[in-house]
């Protein structure tokens, strides 16, 4: 019979009990750290800040227009369905009653309160739209929209958010180079 050295035996994975999960390599996170790393400035690249700034103005500027529109008599202007009314807006009875009877702001009577919204979310809209005044009209619309969920709708805290959240990136990095703040020379591209 032939004497043979004994096998070495195989390295074992060190011992864990069932309910441990597997630990992944450092290898395996810098990888996924720099995928990840990679995919985002390939997305920043390819969506550029100027475009978001675009639709976030759009966007907002639309929303606020719109219900500035519920408030007034006399002008309706909507590109989007069409309908246009051309004269002078004056605030409609709907508009002092539902200040009156849901809004019931506290400070403010119904009528002035009535006003200034109309008057805000017709001229705030319109400045956030053509990008003039941008950081201005941003930080004004989003001052409405703390009132409103303060005291108007404290439930609808999810669509105030992303109004908030894009005011704050208007406010924070400006209009985008699509804008008059851009072309007067207000605003310097982001870097």
């Amino acid at each position: 019979m032939l004497d043979h050295p004994a096998p070495h035996p195989l390295p074992t994975a060190p011992h864990r009990t069932a309910s441990e999960p597997p630990q992944p390599s450092t290898a395996a996170l810098a990888r996924l750290a720099g995928a990840w790393r990679h995919t985002r400035e390939a997305l920043q690249q390819r969506i550029p800040l100027d475009a978001i700034a675009a639709l976030a103005r759009f966007a907002l500027a639309a929303t606020f227009w719109r219900s500035g529109q519920t408030k007034v008599e006399g002008l309706a202007i909507d590109f989007i369905e069409g309908h246009f009314t051309l004269g002078w807006p004056r605030l409609s009875e709907n508009a002092v009653a539902l200040f009156r009877d849901e809004y019931q702001l506290p400070l403010l009577p119904p009528e002035l309160a009535a006003t200034l919204a109309a008057t805000g979310e017709h001229l705030l809209p319109l400045l956030l739209l053509a990008g003039l005044g941008t950081r201005f009209a941003a930080l004004g619309l989003l001052g409405m929209t703390a009132v409103i969920q303060l005291f108007v709708y404290p439930g609808a805290y999810p669509t105030h958010g992303v109004w908030a959240a894009a005011l704050l990136l208007l406010i924070a990095r400006g209009p985008g180079r699509c804008s008059l703040d851009a072309v007067l020379g207000w605003e310097r591209p982001p870097r």
